[in-house]
């Protein structure tokens, strides 16, 4: 009896995604493959896997090039927990760097105008509120330089690229982006009414009420502004810790 190693390689982490792995992911999303199955058909399309069938053993028999063999469902189980990253929020911004031709913006929103991110970030609350899908296109407008009609899975990837920033944001700049509560309904700054609010309040925070510095903000690099908002929204903490502590 000969013995033989297969070797399966898969991504790590989704930093480790293609534009064609992303696509693959984002269509297994979009047509609503629940969490096990999606890891399932990543890992056969990945490790350029092919099902032959099932053995009265229950195993699975597999061909990988030329190889035939089997799997077992408990090995498979041990496999897919190389993927569960798969089901969580990605720690740093991914997206498809090209949708019809149009070149997307920098992931991270790094040198991008301030302007584009509380636009982006509107459209993307304003999602978060309604899921009225039209405004997933009109946020693809602002993220991809011009309209787009997106496919489903075009849909997903915009969706994920917005809810990784804004998670990538969060840690960065900790101080300005609160925590959603029940009293902040999710907005940046916490005490705002609605995502308007919390725009408008942001512009005033960095022109500190000088409405002639306005053009001037919002063409400052996204992370040039929210340093200093982060760093303002320290500083009123530590205010109110020492009014407090009297």
């Amino acid at each position: 009896m000969q013995t033989i190693s297969i070797n399966l390689i898969v991504p790590e982490r989704w930093t480790d995604l293609s534009d064609k792995h992303l696509r693959y992911v984002f269509t297994l999303i979009a047509d609503e493959y629940n969490i096990d199955e999606l890891k399932t058909l990543c890992l056969l399309q990945w490790s350029k896997l092919k099902v032959i069938g099932r053995q009265e053993t229950g195993a699975y028999l597999l061909q990988k090039g030329k190889f035939l063999f089997e799997l077992t469902p408990l090995t498979l189980a041990e496999l897919l927990t190389q993927l569960d990253w798969l089901g969580t929020v990605p720690n740093y911004p991914v997206r498809l760097s090209k949708i019809n031709r149009c070149n997307a913006l920098p992931a991270d929103f790094s040198e991008v105008p301030f302007e584009k991110f509380i636009m982006a970030d509107n459209l993307y609350q304003g999602y978060l509120a309604t899921e009225d899908e039209e405004l997933l296109e009109q946020l693809a407008s602002v993220l991809y330089g011009k309209a787009i009609k997106l496919k489903p899975f075009e849909k997903i990837s915009v969706f994920y690229w917005m809810a990784s920033l804004k998670e990538f944001l969060a840690k960065k700049f900790p101080d300005f982006f609160q925590p959603i509560t029940a009293q902040s309904n999710g907005n940046l700054l916490g005490s705002s009414t609605s995502v308007e609010d919390a725009m408008n309040a942001q512009i005033r925070a960095l022109t500190k009420g000088d409405i002639t510095k306005e053009a001037e903000i919002l063409s400052l690099d996204t992370w040039r502004a929210l340093t200093e908002l982060n760093a303002q929204a320290k500083e009123y903490k530590e205010l109110n810790a020492k009014l407090n502590t009297k």
